[in-house]
């Protein structure tokens, strides 16, 4: 057994060329995304194209200043604080165009205990991974550069809020998309140590 070549073409990118990536390319990344299983047959997620200046200048701004509050509660040097908080600026409004991924409660069940309601969540979260992958699979697949950012799952409502979406939707992952930049060379993966992380029973 290999790995299927379209897997392995997979890679996590932040090198983009300045082209704009078309609306109908980005409406296909996110109906793939949409294949992707759920629980009970339902529909979960949420996305949301960000592909306006304004729109991305907001959701990295929003972001930002919850790191900043996290980073400086945490002691971290203010110097360092603005060195994370601007590169991470940078990251998010210099991609040509940013796909967030959201939950909703909507089609998931409700228990009155807290720990199904969370393993409850936890499927919706194991979803919403699997619908990011979608995503980035079909972008390799047509010659896009992708990359998943996980700040939204430490700021949900700050993010939400930034782009004044419903407040039932929670962002939880961003991923990044552009057309590769022509010098980007990627790196020789390493082999996967099996032995390390599966085991027969």
């Amino acid at each position: 057994m290999t790995v299927p070549a379209f897997v392995e073409a997979r890679r996590s990118i932040r090198a983009f060329s300045a082209e704009p990536v078309a609306r109908d390319a980005l409406d296909g990344l996110v109906a793939a995304a949409c294949f992707a299983p759920a629980p009970h047959h339902s529909r979960p997620w949420r996305f949301v194209v960000v592909d306006s200046p304004d729109g991305k200048a907001a959701l990295a701004a929003g972001m930002g200043a919850r790191w900043r509050g996290d980073l400086t509660c945490d002691g971290v040097d203010p110097a360092r604080v603005d060195e994370l908080v601007d590169a991470s600026l940078r990251k998010i409004t210099g991609a040509p165009a940013l796909v967030l991924g959201c939950l909703t409660w909507n089609g998931l069940d409700r228990y009155p205990d807290e720990t199904r309601q969370q393993a409850e969540w936890g499927m919706a979260l194991l979803s919403l991974g699997a619908a990011v992958e979608n995503l980035m699979l079909a972008a390799a697949e047509a010659g896009l550069a992708t990359c998943w950012v996980a700040a939204p799952i430490f700021c949900p409502e700050a993010a939400r809020d930034a782009l004044a979406l419903p407040t039932d939707w929670l962002p939880q992952a961003l991923v990044l998309v552009g057309h590769p930049d022509p010098a980007y060379v990627a790196r020789r993966r390493p082999p996967v140590p099996l032995d390390e992380l599966r085991t027969h029973r």
